[in-house]
């Protein structure tokens, strides 16, 4: 383990064997908390290094967007030299992430059981579709495959319309939170037992957990929640509306209080006093009459003056904002969460940060996405003492990328 500083995770060195997503994604908020997070990457590169459209030099912005504050070594594993040196560095990692199909580490010779026994401190997180066990383990999965098969995809989009994916990759990026949440108690577990853990994440089961109260729904009273649009099964009064200026707003109000506060909002106190609406449970009863008075009250204002009455009522409210507006916002809100990037060559990129706060503490400055091999080098020398020499004996067999940087004191 590397020596401890004042970030959580600063004391922890991670081997990232993950591409795409999903494992990316945990790996990146790990080096967010100070992990020393070493990408072992193929000699072509991550996957991700190449999805159009948008590029910084050779890089994409999808993988510039999950690969900060991490180190990059090109290891190709097709070669048994490749295959050896990884698993000496897996021998000094704390942590190692993976989101291989289940049976590939093995057909690539990694024995996860006997690395697990020859290093018992190790933590080895796999991230999969549907996990290291189970009829479909076998099978390839993406974003929209378990989207879809977890029922996501049904309850999102218009009634009477195609189902709809998620306008955000929460397949691939709950998993990765998820694997992060296992990853951590993994760490405080071993404080005590000096053991680590072997942890199984199925980005399938993750969408399950994240039905939330509908699958409680479904399993209590055996509904079939269908698509919910911009509204609530629950609550007639919790979703869009649109105004007067053709903008969108959402309102969320979810108790009597604020069921209050929206009829004085809108000039319909009436309301208040109408048995139709007199409790949550009759609003919920005659939700398409509700509806209707409602939809037309905002019509007659515009979209930024309801939001503005309706937060003076206590009501809570917003516009429906673009991406590019949000993240205006967010950089006028000065919580850190747009980071500045630029890399060792100059370039300079923008990505949302890490939303994780320790009140008193200052974030620690993020480093640029590395490019392809360039911490080879480094990696070598500072985990497995590896001189200069051997190093260059790698690349000259084609093992190592020839993208490196210089082994520190022989440069």
């Amino acid at each position: 383990m590397t020596a401890a500083t004042s970030q959580p995770l600063g004391d922890v060195r991670v081997l990232d064997l993950t591409t795409f997503l999903s494992g990316p994604y945990c790996t990146q908020v790990m080096g967010d908390l100070g992990a020393e997070v070493v990408k072992v990457e193929a000699p072509e590169g991550d996957s991700s290094r190449h999805i159009p459209p948008h590029f910084v030099n050779e890089d994409s912005a999808y993988f510039l967007g999950i690969n900060r504050n991490k180190k990059s070594i090109a290891v190709d594993l097709k070669t048994e030299r490749g295959r050896r040196l990884l698993k000496d560095l897996i021998a000094k990692a704390d942590v190692v992430v993976e989101n291989y199909r289940p049976g590939v580490a093995q057909r690539i010779g990694l024995d996860i059981q006997a690395l697990r026994e020859a290093h018992p401190r190790l933590i080895w997180a796999s991230i999969s579709g549907f996990g290291q066990d189970g009829p479909d383990r076998g099978k390839p999965a993406y974003d929209m495959i378990v989207q879809a098969l977890s029922g996501v995809m049904s309850l999102t989009g218009e009634p009477g319309r195609p189902a709809v994916r998620l306008g955000i990759p929460a397949g691939d990026t709950v998993a990765g939170l998820y694997a992060c949440i296992a990853i951590g108690a993994a760490l405080y577990r071993r404080n005590t037992t000096g053991h680590g853990e072997t942890i199984d994440v199925a980005m399938l089961d993750c969408q399950l957990a994240m039905l939330a109260y509908q699958s409680t729904y479904s399993l209590v009273a055996g509904t079939t929640p269908g698509p919910q649009g911009a509204r609530h099964d629950s609550i007639p009064t919790y979703r869009s509306f649109m105004a007067r200026d053709g903008r969108e707003l959402v309102v969320t109000a979810n108790t009597e209080k604020m069921w209050q506060g929206l009829c004085r909002s809108l000039g319909l106190t009436e309301l208040i006093e109408d048995r139709r609406f007199a409790d949550a449970a009759s609003r919920l009863e005659n939700k398409a009459e509700l509806w209707e008075v409602l939809e037309a009250a905002f019509l007659l204002r515009d979209a930024e003056e309801h939001v503005a009455d309706l937060q003076k009522q206590d009501v809570p409210a917003a516009l429906i904002k673009t991406v590019p507006e949000a993240l205006k916002d967010a950089r006028a809100a000065a919580r850190g969460m747009i980071l500045a990037l630029e890399s060792e060559q100059g370039d300079e990129i923008e990505v949302v940060g890490n939303p994780i706060r320790f009140v008193g503490e200052v974030p620690a400055s993020s480093t640029y996405p590395p490019r392809l091999g360039q911490d080879s080098a480094d990696v070598l020398s500072s985990w497995l003492g590896m001189a200069s020499v051997e190093v260059d004996e790698l690349v000259a067999q084609g093992v190592l990328s020839h993208k490196l940087g210089a082994v520190a004191g022989n440069a």
